[in-house]
């Protein structure tokens, strides 16, 4: 979709405000996320590998190593599933944002946005909107697949579900908010996917992605400890598994006050990284 047909959508959600009151942040906020999603799902190639590539992956994984993890009371498949959750809203998020913002950068786009009345909340709005609808959209594909395939048992309690959604929603916000940050660091919309996937797939062996915690050393856990990923699928993983498997975490334990310290201190840090670094213009536009 085009600068111009996306700016002519914005001024057209603009007539829904009263005669002569100018729509705010929030409303062209709204319209700019309606954009960002259809303008997603037309895309059926990058819809699909994003949706498709975290299920694939728990079906490779789960299928290899299946069997029962001792003393856990459970099975490696199950102990996939909410890794690959974590992962999946990292890619929706953190990917997602950090490639395709400096592919718009590099394309002249943020700078022709920047030049229009829209606010620039309004854009970071928008991508907030479009994380939070294919994240959610990720998130519910994996559970549906661990709980028919691989018999991971979804909560019956209101706590449960209460605290599956504080880490879901300070996981998706501190994870976006690091991949608009990251969008500034790649010098052309080309080299966007080498700058940001390199140390996503990185941070997903060393946080308990594709190999379980008990078994990665102990300075590269300490690593993954600095950054959200590590503490997302800790989280998830005490939602979804029973109390016995918390066996195989690095403190023995679920840790929820400290997976929503570390969470939260990746949300206001992304924030005041974005402020600092982010640029409407390619550095090649000075």
């Amino acid at each position: 979709m085009s600068t111009a047909t996306t700016a002519a959508g914005e001024r057209g959600a603009a007539h829904h405000t009263a005669p002569g009151t100018p729509p705010g942040a929030w409303r062209l906020g709204l319209a700019r996320g309606a954009l960002e999603v259809k303008q997603f799902f037309r895309q059926r190639d990058q819809a699909v590998f994003t949706f498709a590539f975290p299920i694939v992956l728990l079906f490779l994984f789960a299928s290899i190593f299946s069997d029962d993890v001792e003393g856990a009371g459970i099975t490696a498949s199950q102990l996939y599933v909410p890794a690959m959750i974590a992962a999946g809203i990292m890619a929706t998020s953190f990917q997602s944002l950090g490639i395709s913002i400096a592919i718009e950068r590099d394309e002249k786009q943020l700078r022709r946005l920047r030049g229009t009345p829209m606010p620039p909340a309004a854009y970071f709005l928008g991508k907030v909107w479009l994380v939070l609808v294919t994240g959610l959209l990720e998130t519910a594909a994996l559970l549906t697949v661990g709980a028919v395939f691989y018999g991971v048992d979804l909560p019956t309690e209101p706590s449960a579900w209460l605290r599956f959604g504080w880490i879901l929603l300070l996981g998706l916000t501190g994870c976006a908010l690091l991949g608009i940050a990251i969008s500034s660091v790649p010098k052309s919309g080309q080299s966007a996917s080498s700058v940001v996937v390199l140390p996503f797939l990185v941070l997903q062996f060393i946080s308990g992605v594709y190999i379980s915690i008990d078994t990665i050393p102990s300075w590269m856990l300490n690593i993954g400890a600095l950054f959200p990923l590590k503490w997302l699928a800790q989280g998830l993983r005490g939602v979804f598994l029973p109390e016995s498997a918390m066996v195989l975490e690095q403190a023995g334990g679920w840790e929820y006050g400290r997976v929503a310290l570390v969470l939260g201190a990746w949300c206001i840090g992304g924030l005041a990284l974005c402020l600092m670094t982010f640029r409407w213009k390619s550095r090649r536009d000075g």
